[in-house]
């Protein structure tokens, strides 16, 4: 396989295989070449299907075209339709950055204004929703509650189902990102035995979430405006990451025309899984494994011997100090000096130096990720641990149902269905009980099939 020596007259990838002689060329868009344009490569069996590519976790397969969000993960780039993280980060709100991410375009005052509106106006949910909350035991993790009354919305909502109706889909998407928080807030309150806080909506997005997690007995919640920021800063960096796992989940579901209630739940319970949503969680539990900075050169020893991983380092994607990290660690200074220093942080911060100088992890090219640091600035605002997934889900949101709309508008998109290369048993004569033989044997069999 080689790409034609003449790039000045076409990109074009010219493939021989080797089975037949033949030739093939396939054209080169964007970096890529069409995975259907391989179904041509076939013996001369009448019955080979063709050629396919096989790409176990999507590796190396781009399954859509998007103008959402743009990662470069070598040199530690992240940027939400153009603009740097950075900048959006120290300049920005997160309800612009959510309009960014739907609209393409930061907002003009007015439409900011009318935006912010629209959300804030949307904050309370159908009291009979509490049902559902009711219905979980005292004890029920806040993510299980936030994706059942996350999907129970859409029987609230049957007019959801109109996913071609642009005006019906925009009032969802101003649904949604409004009343997650809200749905966060109840299933925390729930889960501690609080009676239910209510919206307040003269505060900020992110002011009026604190309101509902923390109000007690004071008349009006004034939330500290360090620890806005933050959350506010915490939630930009979260709202979208490209195809990760639970956007490809919410892009598969979307692409059935499910609608946006349901399929955010599903993408809601991808964000469940450890290895997605719960990262955060498993940093802070390392950093208590550690315990203390003396106990560190040991416990990178033991990671370098393959007992275990060390976790918040190293990303899928980057492959370079993870940008987000950056903007997270300098948060975590402003936060702690409204909540007093955790001890964690030192330890985390000694943890990075020796892992950051360590040939081992530069080698492997090892960098600290987002969710280094977030769990601790997280516990400094008195979030529990199993809030965490539920703190990722409320910003991701935004960035769930950009990708979503984008998907309702993209012609070339079809219902998600991935080609499988089957290797089990052939065409088989069904055999009766009776003649079968040992049982065990036979569960065996099929078990190692």
């Amino acid at each position: 396989m080689s790409a034609t020596s003449d790039n000045s007259s076409k990109e074009t990838l010219t493939i021989t295989d080797n089975r037949t002689g033949k030739q093939y060329e396939v054209p080169i868009k964007d970096g890529t070449i069409r995975a259907m344009d391989l179904r041509q490569i076939k013996t001369d069996d009448a019955e080979d299907f063709g050629l396919m590519t096989y790409d176990p976790a999507f590796m190396n397969t781009a399954s859509c075209k998007s103008t959402i969000t743009y990662i470069d993960g070598d040199r530690g780039v992240l940027e939400y339709r153009g603009y740097p993280i950075e900048q959006l980060a120290e300049q920005s709100s997160y309800l612009e950055v959510a309009y960014l991410l739907l609209h393409g375009e930061l907002p003009t005052a007015e439409q900011m204004k009318q935006w912010t509106w629209d959300i804030t106006h949307h904050t309370f949910i159908n009291e009979n929703i509490r049902k559902v909350l009711d219905g979980f035991h005292y004890n029920a993790h806040p993510m299980g509650m936030f994706e059942a009354m996350v999907a129970a919305l859409s029987t609230f909502y049957p007019e959801s189902k109109n996913i071609r109706d642009e005006a019906c889909r925009r009032k969802q998407i101003h649904r949604l990102i409004a009343k997650v928080p809200t749905i966060a807030a109840f299933a925390y309150r729930h889960r501690v035995g609080l009676p239910i806080s209510y919206p307040d909506n003269d505060l900020s997005y992110e002011g009026n979430f604190l309101n509902m997690m923390f109000k007690t007995t004071e008349l009006k919640y004034q939330p500290n405006p360090v620890l806005e920021k933050a959350l506010s800063v915490l939630f930009i960096l979260h709202a979208d990451h490209e195809q990760n796992c639970s956007t490809n989940t919410m892009r598969s579901i979307g692409s059935a025309e499910t609608d946006p209630y349901s399929a955010l739940a599903g993408a809601a319970a991808a964000l469940y899984g450890p290895l997605h949503g719960g990262a955060n969680e498993a940093v802070l539990r390392m950093l208590n494994e550690i315990g203390s900075i003396d106990h560190v050169p040991e416990y990178v020893k033991r990671v370098k011997a393959g007992e275990f991983r060390l976790m918040g380092f190293g990303h899928r994607v980057y492959k370079n100090y993870d940008p987000r990290a950056r903007i997270i660690k300098q948060i975590a200074y402003e936060v702690f000096e409204v909540t007093g220093r955790d001890p964690l942080l030192d330890l985390a911060l000694e943890l990075e130096r020796i892992a950051l100088e360590d040939e081992y992890f530069v080698k492997r090219r090892l960098y600290p990720n987002v969710d280094f640091y977030s769990g601790i600035i997280y516990r400094a605002m008195r979030f529990p641990v199993d809030m965490f997934p539920v703190l990722f889900a409320i910003p991701r949101t935004s960035g769930w149902l950009a990708q979503w709309v984008e998907l309702l508008n993209d012609p070339e998109q079809k219902i998600a269905r991935p080609r499988q290369i089957y290797l089990g048993q052939r065409t088989r004569d069904y055999v009766s009980m009776s003649q079968r033989g040992d049982g065990a044997a036979a569960g065996q069999a099929a078990g190692g099939a």
